[in-house]
């Protein structure tokens, strides 16, 4: 199962080694998303929430 949370189909990166570069980043980031447990909502929401909150996206940093 492949979780699209990311707009993965929209990215327009295609040159050397960036798409493999950036899985890469997106892949973290995912799970990243899904290991902080302290709210029960999707990752979609954790990612919208991390986008508007700067306390919460450096709680999710503090996770890495």
């Amino acid at each position: 199962m492949r979780i699209i949370t990311l707009n993965e189909d929209n990215c327009r990166i295609r040159k050397d080694n960036a798409p493999q570069n950036f899985a890469v980043l997106r892949h973290i980031a995912v799970n990243l998303l899904g290991k902080e447990t302290r709210l029960k909502v999707g990752v979609k929401n954790k990612q919208f929430l991390a986008a508007m909150d700067n306390q919460y996206l450096t709680r999710l940093l503090s996770l890495f």
